[in-house]
């Protein structure tokens, strides 16, 4: 189980997504990244990714579609999703999603370098291809930096 921060008392996000296997949603989401399961039905289903409510709704194949936009010389997926940790919750990440051998989309490094708004970041595909981004900061103070 990966650390988390506290349940934040602020607004939380809610984000919905598209897969196609609720059973392999439940294996990703819930077994292998530790997220705890709220409510669902036989077409959806809660989890609670670092505090926050993301719904898998289970759509055909067909209904899955991909975007890249060039951001810091990488094509990012445009449609993701993901969460801001505290770096040392984000290096132990890294190092789990190397040990499972996680097929990256965009490796674990760090943008911005010395610069305000310096990140770790790291891209992976769920099953279903939908898109997740980890990130932490080294000065989180700084997350709208521009």
């Amino acid at each position: 189980m990966i650390n988390r921060l506290p349940t934040p008392n602020y607004p939380r996000f809610h984000l919905a997504f598209p897969v196609t296997d609720l059973a392999e949603a439940r294996r990703f989401y819930g077994e292998f990244l530790g997220c705890a399961e709220g409510r669902s039905s036989a077409e959806w289903v809660d989890f609670d990714f670092f505090g926050h409510q993301i719904v898998a709704h289970k759509v055909a194949a067909a209904a899955m579609a991909d975007a890249t936009s060039l951001v810091d010389g990488k094509q990012v997926p445009v449609r993701h999703f993901g969460v801001v940790t505290d770096r040392a919750t984000w290096d132990a990440l890294a190092e789990r999603f190397r040990a499972a051998r996680v097929r990256f989309v965009i490796e674990p490094y760090v943008r911005f370098r010395g610069e305000p708004g310096e990140q770790a970041t790291m891209f992976l595909l769920d099953p279903f291809g939908n898109a997740l981004e980890f990130k932490a900061f080294a000065d989180p103070g700084q997350i709208f930096a521009t």
